[in-house]
This record gives C-alpha cells, structure tokens and sequence, in this order.
C-alpha cells in the first residue's frame, strides 16, 4: 500500500504541475491574442521549442527545469495565440476552438482513467512512438512548405492517434516508476 500512495502523490504532483503549466500558457496564448502578435514563423517557432526543451532536458534534475517548463509552455501559448486568432475569425471559429479543447480535454481524462485503472505496462509503445512522431513532423513540414491540404489533414489525424498514445504512455511511465 505504501507504493500505490506514492504512485498516487506522483500522479497528484504531476497533474497538478501540468495544470499549472497548462493554466499559464492559456494565459500568455490570450496576451498574445489581445495584443494581436503576429505569428514568429516556422523557424523562430521550431528553434525556440526545441532550444527551450533541451534545456528541460538538460536541468531535469535540477530546481531551474521549472522554470524552463515554464518557459516552454509560455512560449508556446504565445506562438499560439496568433493561431486562435486565425480561427476566431473564421465563421464558427469560436465553436471550432471550444470542439478542438473539449475533444482534447475528454481523451486526455479518459486515456489517463484507463491507464491508472488497467495499470498496464505501455512501454513496448516508445520506439513506434519516436519514428511515428518523427514521421508526422517531418510529415507536416512537407505539408506546409509544398501547400498539401490533404496531408495536412492526415497529419493531424496521425498527432491525435500518436498524442493519443503518448498520454497512455507517459501515465503508465508515472505508474510504474519511469
């Protein structure tokens, strides 16, 4: 019983700092859309993700990856906001926006419950994870650059079914000690 409460401290914690992270780039995507920012680009947008998720990588043993997860997650909304304002502006874009965070919020609740309540072990899952994450960028950098509106739409299909799978993943990662 000791180590199904500490599982469940971790898993308190963990969601607990998620939401927090979530809350406060909610929070800078909404400054950057009441500024107006404009979109930094592809570029700007891929070296500041990944220079600001190295260094969560490279600090995750230290107090400052709080800060970098922060960081990240602040970025992110702020790369965001520009994004909510295109599809704002569309007709029917807030019910858009509402089905897009309503779908993600009711598979993210859903999968963790199943991964906490099976208890399964979803580690054989990291390898088709990273080649099937690395396909779908690269994937969705094609499709920007070459204005491909199918593989656009299949592309975001494949980050649902492999986001998907990432949330069973990681739960099960937390459960059993990773």
């Amino acid at each position: 019983t000791d180590s199904v409460f500490a599982t469940n401290r971790v898993i308190r914690n963990t969601y607990m700092l998620l939401s927090m992270t979530l809350l406060f780039s909610a929070l800078t995507a909404g400054i950057s859309m009441v500024f107006n920012l404009p979109h930094p680009g592809m570029i700007l947008t891929l070296v500041g993700y990944f220079g600001l998720l190295f260094l969560t990588t490279k600090f995750r043993n230290s107090g400052l990856v709080v800060v970098f997860v922060f960081a990240l997650t602040g970025f992110m909304g702020l790369t965001l906001g520009p994004i909510l304002s295109a599809y704002l502006s569309l007709p029917n874009g807030a019910q858009l926006v509402m089905t897009a965070l309503g779908g993600t919020g009711i598979i993210f609740i859903g999968l963790s419950a199943y991964a906490l309540t099976t208890r399964k072990d979803f580690s054989f899952m990291a390898g088709f994870l990273m080649s099937g994450i690395l396909v779908a960028f690269l994937a969705g950098i094609g499709a920007a650059i070459f204005n491909i509106p199918a593989l656009a739409l299949g592309v975001s299909a494949m980050f649902v079914l492999l986001m998907s799978a990432l949330i069973l993943f990681e739960t099960s990662n937390i459960i059993h000690g990773g």
